[in-house]
């Protein structure tokens, strides 16, 4: 899962997130990387980011992780409703990969499609776990690499 917070006090947000996350039944966080400081994707006026990745273990499916990391974003204000596309946010809670799974329906597409293309998520991925493969890109640090 990727991390991520431009807006108040990102490292408590942030870790209040993943607080949060741990407290939910079927959800346990096993690692975090370190947060690093990110400039801006896309929408380039903003505040720069805070940003890194943890590993889940769960029994939720898919589906309901995605939505408990969505509620989890509300809950410490985010609106995506409201927000304009890689614009600022409070909390950004994105899920990344699940086991080596592959899906592609409305509203949740794993791995994330953009993944291979971002070092701001790349690197905290490496830091946790080098060698994870991404299905269909390859692993994490030769993605890394590839970026250089």
């Amino acid at each position: 899962m990727a991390l991520g917070a431009n807006l108040g006090d990102r490292e408590r947000t942030i870790r209040n997130g993943l607080d949060a996350l741990a407290e939910e039944a079927g959800v346990r966080v096993v690692a975090v990387s370190t947060l690093r400081e990110t400039d801006p994707v896309g929408f380039i006026d903003q505040p720069r980011f805070l940003n890194g990745a943890a590993e889940l273990e769960t029994t939720l499916p898919p589906q309901e992780l995605l939505a408990l990391l969505l509620a989890v974003e509300r809950r410490f204000g985010r609106d995506r409703e409201g927000a304009a596309p890689q614009g600022p946010r409070t909390l950004d809670l994105d899920l990344l990969l699940y086991e080596s799974l592959e899906i592609d329906e409305p509203g949740l597409r794993i791995p994330h499609p953009r993944l291979h293309e971002r070092r701001f998520v790349l690197e905290p991925l490496a830091e946790l776990d080098p060698s994870l493969e991404v299905p269909g890109k390859g692993e994490v640090q030769a993605l890394l690499a590839e970026l250089h």
